[in-house]
């Protein structure tokens, strides 16, 4: 097939979903969305088990702190992702941020057009990693922008509408950066993490990049057959995921290889840790699999902040825990983020080999 040598730090322009429903409204997918049955069988025997709850007040209060250390370390092992509460983030921020963000998706397709991905680019409004013209499409909409460090933004792909939008996104940012930096910090903790690598581990989050993906979701006439997005683990630090909305989607396989539906909680934020953690972490920690199903008769919006930590910090197994558990590392070193990130989008999206396991020694 055409195109399928293409690297992932490139995609190619496809129609708009949102447009599709809009001027079409499908009773049918149409075939490019139409998944193979071995991707969906399990479509719906998902489980709804609770996810575990981590309270950010408790890990920064010291008389509460190493219990909820515990629940942190066990939530980081056998799931990978949790839902953080009570995280100092603002009601309102969010708000506004949630508000700009579904009024940029309501906008005239031709205004959303400003900020059209350009060719040989992920960043701007379309869809990601479309590498080849028969790929199966995912059934969303994206709008994927850079936003720390302020000198890597491109503005000229910064919605202007709705007015308040840039304004919103660049405070919502610098809100998710210092939330990761006090994550990973945690993280470190319960890793057994201490003293100047800690503080390595948690100044490298708070001088780092991140990028917000924003995506729309469409009602989908047959949601059993299509995948909003395809199973994946992110290729990231921390991943921090807020829902505009009650609408569950969002999906993460569980060990025993069972999908659980992430039910949206008002107020919480989705932390998802990305394989730069479960590297340093030495496979300690895992970078789970996750997915997002569709639904027949509701939108979902979301806002995903993909946090990486700064070049001051090799990518690699943590040499204090190595130290203190005395096992040999399992996976490479790189010299930073960038390195990382490099190895990653110059792989094929139909690779055979994993990206984490192309990382392991």
């Amino acid at each position: 097939m055409q195109g399928k040598g293409v690297t992932l730090n490139c995609t190619l322009p496809v129609p708009s979903v949102q447009e599709l429903v809009r001027q079409q409204r499908p009773d049918a997918l149409p075939p490019r969305y139409l998944r193979d049955d071995t991707v969906v069988a399990d479509h719906h025997r998902e489980s709804l088990q609770d996810l575990p709850r981590i309270d950010l007040g408790k890990l920064m209060d010291l008389s509460s702190r190493s219990t909820e250390l515990r629940n942190l370390d066990s939530a980081c092992r056998e799931w990978g992702l949790f839902l953080l509460v009570n995280h100092g983030v603002s009601d309102e921020g969010m708000r506004m941020t949630k508000e700009n963000v579904r009024g940029f998706f309501e906008l005239p397709h031709h205004e959303k057009q400003k900020s059209a991905q350009r060719p040989g680019s992920l960043e701007g409004y379309g869809q990601a990693f479309v590498t080849y013209h028969e790929q199966k499409l995912d059934w969303n909409d994206m709008i994927f922008l850079k936003c720390h460090p302020p000198h890597a933004r491109n503005l000229d792909l910064w919605p202007r509408n709705p007015p308040e939008f840039r304004m919103a996104l660049e405070k919502y940012s610098e809100d998710m950066r210092k939330l990761a930096e006090a994550v990973a910090k945690y993280i470190g903790m319960a890793l057994g993490i201490h003293e100047e690598e800690l503080d390595l581990l948690a100044k490298s989050f708070g001088e780092g990049s991140c990028q917000v993906r924003m995506t729309y979701y469409p009602a989908c006439p047959e949601p059993e057959r299509a995948l909003g997005m395809m199973p994946h683990a992110d290729a990231t630090g921390i991943t921090l995921l807020t829902e505009c909305g009650n609408v569950a989607g969002l999906q993460v396989l569980r060990k025993d290889n069972c999908w659980v539906t992430v039910l949206p909680v008002p107020g919480s934020i989705v932390v998802n840790l990305g394989q730069i953690m479960e590297v340093y972490s030495n496979g300690t920690y895992r970078a789970p699999d996750h997915r997002v199903v569709v639904n027949k008769e509701k939108e979902r919006v979301s806002i995903a902040t993909f946090c990486n930590p700064s070049l001051s910090l090799p990518v690699g197994p943590s040499p204090q825990l190595l130290a203190a558990t005395g096992l040999p590392p399992i996976f490479q070193t790189l010299s930073n983020s960038e390195e990382f990130m490099q190895r990653f989008y110059s792989r094929k999206l139909l690779d055979a080999v994993p990206f984490i396991d192309s990382l392991k020694l």
